[in-house]
């Protein structure tokens, strides 16, 4: 394997990585803002507060995508990596 291999499944890896990873940062980011600036005007400092809704929007996000999730990663395997274990 050459370097230029090794770096171009590297950068594929890293871009699968984030394709796989952005649906549940993106909505654990909304969730996170929406319940703060609800804290802020309520001023209910309540740790649970934060914690349900932000699970429950990112295992609700996680249940949705996953068949995305897992066939980008079934096709990264196929694709890239088990042709490379394999030697072609």
């Amino acid at each position: 394997m050459t370097d230029a291999q090794f770096y171009d499944t590297l950068r594929q890896g890293l871009w699968v990585a984030v394709l796989v990873s952005l649906p549940i940062l993106s909505v654990a980011l909304v969730a996170g803002l929406i319940v703060g600036l609800f804290q802020a005007l309520t001023s209910i400092q309540e740790m649970t507060l934060t914690f349900v809704p932000k699970l429950a929007a990112i295992v609700g996000v996680f249940w949705i995508t996953m068949g995305f999730m897992t066939e980008t990663l079934v096709a990264y395997f196929q694709n890239t990596l088990v042709p490379i274990i394999i030697g072609g």
